[in-house]
């Protein structure tokens, strides 16, 4: 039985206290002291904590036998105990019905548009108007965002490439040419393909944008500007995690502010429509 089926993370940290590095005690004490916090902390949010790297909550997580910071970030959400966990949803009754949880999806809406910049998003657009060829990068279960904004972005005249593997977005990025963009969608902002590919724009010299959930991560330090899909504190529920709907929403105000009729009409962007009207009734 391996350390995931025969432990918790706290009896993890105390049976291998005494072996890990010093700086890594100080990312136990953390969680030791701080459970409730840790777990719902990324890598970058939980090294700000603990007063230490990245780089060094990671080395933590394999010296006490997880595979990394996610995976010991799920364990312990699942010794917490789901109830434990969602205590703060599960009082909300709203979302026992349908239009409930619509009015929890309308309300997470609204803080989404409170929290992003007008001046911010304004600036993306014309980045994307302005650019030779946007780059979208995405990985796993948010790949399939890149295509939604790379198939939208297209009809509105701008070229780009998306939807694909590490392998094809990172010669993408390296073949880039100085006028293109890197837009990066990451939920968490700790993806490594996806940090490797805004590492490579970065020496590459092109602008970087990012739509990620936390302000700390290291693909938001990587990014000239940041879309905040977060709506505040919210306890990690990995289950929940796999929704896009916010960062779907901060896409979709992007492509609000880019579209532009004459760049479609002169780019001829809409013709595929057209060709694939006869299959419409």
């Amino acid at each position: 039985m391996d350390i995931i089926q025969s432990k918790s993370v706290i009896e993890a940290i105390k049976e291998n206290y005494d072996q890990i590095f010093s700086s890594e005690k100080k990312v136990a004490d953390f969680i030791l002291s701080f459970p409730e916090l840790a777990v719902n902390a990324n890598v970058s949010e939980l090294a700000n904590y603990s007063n230490v790297s990245d780089a060094t909550v990671i080395r933590f997580c394999k010296h006490i036998g997880y595979q990394g910071y996610y995976q010991m970030r799920i364990i312990l959400s699942r010794d917490f105990g789901r109830n434990q966990i969602d205590r703060e949803d599960d009082v909300n009754s709203e979302e026992d019905t349908v239009y409930g949880l619509f009015k929890v999806f309308a309300s997470n809406m609204l803080k989404i548009g409170q929290n992003l910049d007008h001046t911010t998003i304004l600036n993306c657009a014309n980045l994307i108007k302005n650019c030779k060829q946007a780059h979208i990068i995405a990985v796993g279960n948010t790949n399939p965002l890149s295509q939604h904004m790379g198939f939208r972005l297209g009809r509105l005249g701008v070229k780009c490439s998306y939807g694909a593997q590490p392998e094809y977005f990172l010669n993408h990025i390296n073949l880039a040419d100085k006028e293109d963009i890197v837009i990066a969608i990451s939920q968490s902002g700790c993806s490594k393909q996806v940090v490797q590919g805004m590492e490579l724009a970065k020496e590459k010299g092109l602008k970087r944008i990012a739509v990620t959930a936390y302000e700390f991560s290291p693909v938001s330090r990587l990014a000239d500007y940041l879309l905040l899909s977060s709506v505040g504190e919210k306890s990690f529920s990995y289950y929940k995690n796999y929704s896009h709907l916010n960062e779907i929403a901060v896409i979709d105000a992007l492509l609000h502010y880019v579209t532009n009729e004459e760049t479609i009409s002169a780019s001829d962007a809409d013709k595929p429509e057209i060709i694939f009207s006869e299959y419409k009734l």
